[in-house]
């Protein structure tokens, strides 16, 4: 069973910075492709970053030039760096596995609990 815990959320101001961390267990990830979605209060759940078992990377147009997606396969994690947060990135952070087959990419099997990030003016 796969397991996916998400971390590194938390409070910071417009223009600041925050990294999160996914950590996998129970399956095969060096060769997944995995990404990151947000839901944001009131909204659906939206793509924000996906990385590739080759390392090709994938971004939504929002946070192109500001959000840096990566991988550590050694430590089953990926992560995504976040810079120059703005209010509009305030939401719960998930990852998961994710298929590319579409646009946006949609999440695949299971989720994990989630971290929040809250940007504040």
């Amino acid at each position: 069973q796969v397991q996916l815990v998400e971390s590194g959320g938390g409070l910071v101001q417009a223009g600041g910075s925050l990294r999160l961390s996914c950590v996998a267990s129970g399956r095969t990830f060096s060769n997944a492709n995995m990404g990151w979605f947000r839901q944001a209060p009131g909204k659906e759940r939206e793509f924000v970053a996906a990385i590739t078992g080759g390392g090709n990377i994938y971004y939504r147009d929002s946070v192109k030039g500001r959000f840096t997606i990566s991988r550590d396969n050694a430590k089953n994690t990926v992560y995504l760096q976040m810079n120059s947060l703005n209010l509009e990135d305030t939401a719960v952070y998930y990852c998961a596995a994710v298929y590319l087959g579409v646009s946006p990419p949609r999440p695949m099997g299971q989720w994990g609990q989630g971290t929040q990030v809250t940007v504040s003016s």
